[in-house]
């Protein structure tokens, strides 16, 4: 049986000693090669989650690891397994698309003749050949998010985490994001998202998980779980489970 892209045992994690624990003995396995998706009310840890994965937070107890190397030794073989897309803008305004995955590619580590070479594949199959060299800071949202998930995959991870990923963009523009990152899922990058964009998120993931307060309250593939609960779509089958809507 193949390593699993994510394995996480026996999570415990809490943001103060004040607070209690947001994780306690969470365990969760995301098969590589999956869309996998990451569901919940605000609040109910999915973005510590992401992060706990990717090593900007760190956890008190258990264990994460991606493809089998622990998350809490980052390292340079841990940093180049993943990519992060997060919410919140990742570039530098003031900076070009060019000068922002330069900085960007240099960082995750390679070369100037790949990072060129990234660079305008990226800009190619993102339409943004025509601002390449314009700042960043004077583009629309859906062209903002582009750079944001250019930045994301300009080394080319095996797993890519996508918090938000199309929050605040035209219809267009989501289709043109979602296509692609279906297109890099199918060459064999594993994703793990997380969106309030219910029609995207069944769209785009194939098995997700339901947070609420810190813990899994259902995981499988979607359909089987609709069909489980009685339910025809994400929104629904939430609320039946918790009794909150997704924007809560």
């Amino acid at each position: 049986m193949s390593q699993p892209a994510v394995a996480i045992t026996n999570l415990g994690f809490s943001y103060s000693p004040s607070n209690g624990l947001l994780f306690s003995g969470l365990d969760l396995e995301i098969t590589r090669g999956l869309r996998f998706g990451l569901f919940g009310p605000n609040g109910a840890g999915k973005t510590s989650l992401m992060h706990l994965m990717t090593g900007i937070l760190r956890y008190e107890q258990g264990s994460i690891e991606l493809f089998g190397h622990p998350v809490k030794k980052k390292n340079k073989t841990v940093n180049s397994l993943f990519g992060l897309v997060p919410q919140d803008f990742s570039f530098y305004e003031e900076l070009t698309p060019v000068e922002n995955l330069a900085f960007f590619g240099a960082w995750a580590g390679l070369s100037s003749p790949e990072t060129r070479q990234r660079t305008e594949e990226l800009l190619e199959v993102m339409n943004l050949q025509e601002v390449r060299n314009k700042a960043v800071g004077q583009f629309s949202g859906g062209m903002k998010r582009k750079v944001n998930l250019a930045i994301g995959v300009i080394h080319q991870p095996r797993i890519l985490f996508l918090d938000e990923p199309t929050v605040g963009v035209d219809v267009h523009t989501r289709h043109e994001l979602i296509r692609y990152l279906i297109g890099l899922n199918e060459k064999g990058t594993t994703l793990v998202y997380t969106s309030h964009q219910l029609d995207e998120a069944e769209a785009l993931c194939q098995r997700i998980a339901l947070i609420d307060k810190g813990k899994i309250i259902a995981c499988d593939d979607l359909g089987p779980l609709l069909a489980q609960h009685r339910q025809t779509d994400l929104e629904g089958l939430f609320l039946h489970l918790t009794g909150n809507t997704f924007d809560e």
